[in-house]
């Protein structure tokens, strides 16, 4: 019994090794200084793709599938890398787009409005993302950009799911970290996936979340980890990153077919703060 312990022990660390020299040493990184002319806007996109599977994409054999990150507000697109190379790793085309400029207004809440007055926000990284697609489309031919998922922290979760809402044709998955402001899509045609925080400093409007009901009929994937709102991003604690890289993997590896096709409702990832 305990050669067989020690055989799991072994293959535990030998697939965390594969993991570390895959993030590492076997994802290619590179930045696309962008500039849309008809907004006079530059946009810088950090893009992320396993070497391997960029060759077999290259030859014709593979269509990467593309994620987009969106940053939260006062953080850099290049601080999800810990998101990045988990999605890479799987075979993604990542392409972190930095959303916000340091001439861009600040971030404002309005009480009483949709979205609390930033809808014009979301409209703007909307503009982003659209023209980013519209740069990979020219420039990266092997991948698929009809079938896109969508990652963002706090005000990037909310552009993700706001694009989500506008553009449910595109969108298969939609992954967030403690986005606040913009209600959940609710298709069958989606998957998604939210860590929430436990901060009160950070409290999601009302509306935003499905119910449980709607959760577990959608297979919409609510994670609880318990971490704080400004931990979800690189500067946050390894035990943090670990944890939402693990389970990040799981829905990856298990919604892995890039079709639009119904959510698997069977075994929703719907966990509690002890399970972190």
């Amino acid at each position: 019994m305990k050669r067989v312990f020690a055989i799991l022990a072994f293959l535990c660390v030998l697939a965390v090794g594969q993991y570390f020299i895959v993030s590492r040493f076997a994802i290619h990184h590179e930045t696309l200084p962008l500039f849309d002319a008809s907004r006079q806007r530059p946009i810088s996109v950090d893009i992320a793709v396993r070497r391997d599977y960029e060759t077999k994409a290259n030859l014709g054999l593979w269509k990467l599938p593309l994620a987009i990150i969106s940053n939260g507000n006062t953080v850099k697109a290049t601080e999800y890398s810990f998101l990045a190379n988990v999605l890479a790793a799987r075979g993604y085309l990542v392409a972190s787009i930095q959303q916000d400029l340091p001439s861009d207004p600040p971030l404002m809440t309005h009480a009483g409005q949709q979205y609390v007055g930033r809808r014009e926000v979301y409209i703007r990284c909307e503009a982003n993302i659209l023209f980013v697609l519209g740069e990979l489309k020219r420039r990266r031919e092997n991948a698929d950009y009809d079938h896109i998922t969508l990652v963002g922290h706090s005000n990037g979760g909310d552009v993700s799911m706001y694009v989500a809402h506008q553009h449910p044709e595109l969108v298969s998955k939609v992954i967030t970290l403690d986005n606040l402001r913009v209600p959940f899509v609710l298709s069958d045609n989606m998957k998604i996936l939210s860590f929430r925080s436990k901060d009160p400093h950070f409290v999601t409007d009302p509306g935003v979340l499905p119910t449980p009901e709607e959760a577990r009929a959608r297979g919409i994937d609510i994670v609880h980890t318990g971490a704080q709102h400004t931990e979800m991003s690189d500067r946050g604690p390894d035990a943090v990153k670990e944890k939402i890289q693990a389970t990040l993997d799981r829905f990856l590896r298990d919604s892995a077919s890039s079709a639009l096709a119904p959510a698997d409702t069977k075994s929703p990832m719907i966990m509690n703060p002890g399970d972190y």
